[in-house]
């Protein structure tokens, strides 16, 4: 799967620039796979793609499935003629590096009903057939993720456990009788995924032409508030009144001393497996639908998961309980042969979690910042690492590298300095070599790293709700002289596609 020598960007497409508060699936992602062309990478690496719920954060997701509209390029719906010029100019002007998500959601609305307006009103036969083609392809969740989304809008977005109870528990006649009620906004909400999968497939496929691969990801757990736990209750760890008994997250550690309370529901193992894990089947084919390489986020829950009482206030206070990994994959592995997927196994790992990983020869990941403790030996020093891994400099959950050594303490970046043989100077570009020179078979830089950009550029602190995946490069950060250095690197440490090395 990963066995060649290479390299990647990660960056969330949020992240991109653009003129409309956020980066969306437009001519920024067209031009981002450009900038991986002249620097010479294999991997463009982006976080889950779902519609964001909960803090706006790509982990908790409305579905498994379907994709965030607020990615849906604006401009390529008046190339479309589902816009106007006209209907752009007065949008409001956001910050340029930060994304405002409530503000930009509630000007990007109205937009996005126009367009499904005129689609239904003027498209010609080919575009509804194409439409009525991605709806019968996509039977499987579109229905129940296109009501779950009417009905919260109905219901001033409030979660479906907060629903009245004939809905919260889906009774037929309910159901039907709002769906009747609901049907122009359950097809808006599935016309929106059709521009979505429509203009993410484009890009995807300007991706391939270019011999660039996407890396996308796969939150272990879904959202309690999702389409997924709504109309599918019996695969979730639910009372008798559909009410959480049990809720994911995992113990103190690296990044939080009480834990981290993700408040997800937690799968019935047993039922999945009866099912011949049907639900998770439909899941990765998505998934590969959307990427072409696949990291499981929090990994270590398919050899046991912290499984945390309802109503606790921290993840101190739980249990580790067995899951039927081994089966799990090997069924996965029956399905789709050779496993495209990329175990992250960060946090409390154990025997069994290594087991796992390497019974399926799945490449886990190893970080930078966590090597240079001076207190202790540990294998995310480079000497340590084997080929079947990717080097990280760092991911979305750590600070930057910048910030990362400016917080540091003197004895750690002492030592980090006399292993590196180097000074302070441009540590972001230390780093990035390190990993780059390492036997790693893959590495991997985030983009506020490969621009040495300090905390005030973090995606996200782990354990806290706001001012998260807020992030937003400048159109002027992805300029010829970095595709160069990154290029002349990649080059120097056999990364690359094909070039012969540039001196400097």
């Amino acid at each position: 799967m990963l066995t060649e020598r290479a390299s990647g960007i990660l960056l969330h497409p949020t992240s991109l620039p653009g003129k409309y508060g956020i980066g969306t699936l437009g001519k920024a992602a067209f031009d981002f796979i450009d900038f991986l062309v002249k620097a010479k990478q294999h991997y463009w690496q982006i976080l889950p793609l779902g519609p964001t719920g909960y803090a706006d954060s790509p982990y908790q997701c409305f579905s498994a499935h379907a994709g965030n509209p607020n990615l849906i390029d604006l401009d390529l719906l008046v190339k479309a003629k589902l816009l106007y010029q006209e209907d752009l100019d007065d949008f409001p002007r956001f910050p340029e590096t930060t994304v405002f998500f409530d503000a930009l959601q509630n000007a990007r609305l109205p937009l996005l009903k126009k367009a499904f307006h005129e689609f239904i009103t003027y498209a010609d036969n080919t575009e509804k057939l194409a439409y009525r083609n991605f709806l019968k392809d996509n039977t499987r969740w579109i229905n129940d993720y296109a009501l779950f989304r009417a009905i919260k809008a109905n219901r001033h977005q409030k979660p479906w456990y907060q629903w009245e109870p004939a809905l919260k528990m889906r009774e037929p006649e309910a159901i039907k009788t709002i769906q009747a009620l609901l049907h122009e906004e359950i097809d808006f909400h599935k016309f929106q995924q059709f521009l979505f999968f429509r203009q993410w497939l484009s890009v995807k496929d300007y991706a391939h032409k270019n011999k660039v691969k996407i890396i996308g990801d796969i939150p272990l757990y879904v959202a309690l508030d999702s389409a997924d736990s709504w109309a599918n209750a019996e695969l979730f760890e639910f009372d008798n009144q559909r009410d959480p008994t049990r809720v994911g997250g995992v113990p103190p550690d690296y990044f939080s001393e009480t834990g981290q309370l993700w408040g997800n529901p937690l799968f019935r193992w047993d039922v999945l497996k009866e099912t011949g894990y049907s639900w998770w089947i439909d899941r990765i084919n998505t998934n590969l639908l959307l990427y072409d390489i696949i990291r499981i986020d929090h990994f270590r829950g398919f050899a046991a998961y912290w499984a945390i009482p309802y109503g606790e206030k921290t993840a101190i206070e739980g249990a580790w309980i067995p899951c039927p990994g081994k089966d799990f994959f090997e069924t996965l592995r029956e399905q789709f042969g050779n496993l495209p997927i990329i175990a992250e196994d960060l946090g409390v790992i154990t025997p069994d979690v290594e087991a796992l990983r390497d019974g399926f020869d799945l490449p886990g990941m190893k970080i930078l910042q966590f090597a240079f403790d001076s207190s202790e030996t540990n294998d995310y020093l480079p000497h340590n690492y084997i080929k079947n891994c990717i080097a990280y400099t760092g991911t979305h959950d750590n600070d930057t590298v910048v910030g990362w050594f400016a917080a540091a303490t003197l004895e750690d970046r002492k030592y980090m300095l006399d292993y590196l043989n180097a000074t302070e100077t441009d540590i972001n570009w230390t780093l990035i070599r390190l990993a780059w020179s390492s036997v790693a078979n893959t590495a991997i830089v985030p983009m506020q790293d490969l621009l040495g950009l300090g905390s005030e550029a973090r995606m996200n602190l782990p354990g806290t709700t706001i001012k998260n995946w807020q992030w937003r490069a400048k159109s002027n950060d992805f300029t010829p002289a970095l595709a160069e250095k990154l290029a002349h690197l990649t080059c120097l440490y056999g990364r690359a596609r094909k070039g012969k090395i540039k001196t400097n």
